[in-house]
């Protein structure tokens, strides 16, 4: 593991721990965690979060969580999580797969894993196969970005061994704070060493061609919510793949968000206590469901 992998989770594990202190599990979300979705009982596993008192089927959030390919699981991304389900939906919380212990395309497995559990598990969760939504933020966006690329372009699907369900397709995504063109332009720069860590290759041309968001992006893209804020350090990318989803004919709402109180950074959204969060959860999920 490179340095600056290490570095990342030691610092995003503190930050996070600081956001969220305090939170506990809201009375009116009941919670099903720790379940398995595949053969890996480390890193194969996630919650379900329904609203209490909501009853029958309800439409499905997927999140894919973020932390540079390097970090993050189920337990960082839980208060964020339900707070999306206390919104009328059942949202899926799971961790996968992390590099350097596992290489690229293993959290775009996972992901497909998950989505082969909730149409196979649905009727015991309540769960609406045919109106299911994902988020993901910073490498979270980028992995569902190609994951949605995956599912929506064949000829792309054919660089990957698993297979996507039949017939399956998201309602409409969120990409918030995502990295979508991949670079390296130094060896030593934090996005390759991070790519030195996540790629089988260590960054080959090859690769970098096969993650960069901006070159699978095509007209059968579900509706797509693309945010950033003014202090996010890669708001530049949104704007990339807003220029690239508006070339390709894909329906979208764009977003940067800003505050009168402080500026908004990387992220800012799964700071639940945060009243910028929630205007942001809120349009989100709003959009989601002008899709129902």
């Amino acid at each position: 593991m490179s340095i600056v992998s290490q570095k990342l989770r030691k610092e995003f594990f503190k930050n996070d721990e600081i956001r969220d202190k305090g939170l506990t599990t809201p009375e009116d979300v009941v919670r099903y965690d720790d379940i398995f979705y595949g053969e890996d009982h480390k890193w194969q596993i996630l919650d379900v979060y329904r609203p209490k008192n909501s009853e029958g089927i309800l439409p499905v959030i997927v999140s894919v969580h973020g932390g540079g390919w390097v970090y993050g699981d189920k337990e960082r991304y839980q208060w964020y999580c339900m707070d999306l389900a206390r919104r009328g939906f059942a949202v899926i919380n799971f961790t996968y797969r992390l590099a350097p212990e596992y290489k690229f395309p293993s959290p775009i497995e996972d992901t497909n894993s998950v989505i082969k559990w909730i149409l196979a598990n649905a009727d015991e969760y309540g769960f609406d196969k045919d109106h299911v939504f994902a988020v993901g933020d910073s490498a979270g966006a980028h992995c569902l970005c190609l994951y949605t690329s995956i599912i929506t372009d064949p000829d792309y699907a054919l660089n990957y061994s698993f297979k996507v369900p039949e017939d399956f397709s998201f309602k409409a995504i969120a990409l918030n704070c995502g990295a979508y063109e991949i670079k390296i332009e130094r060896k030593l720069s934090l996005t390759g060493m991070l790519m030195r860590d996540y790629l089988p290759g260590k960054g080959s041309k090859e690769e970098i061609e096969l993650i960069n968001c901006l070159n699978h992006i095509n007209r059968n893209f579900p509706p797509v919510f693309v945010m950033t804020a003014t202090g996010d350090f890669l708001k530049d990318q949104t704007m990339l793949i807003e220029r690239k989803l508006a070339e390709k004919n894909v329906e979208y709402v764009y977003r940067i968000y800003e505050s009168e109180d402080k500026e908004l950074g990387h992220v800012f959204h799964c700071d639940i206590r945060s009243k910028d969060a929630r205007i942001c959860n809120d349009e989100e999920c709003d959009f989601f469901k002008k899709y129902l």
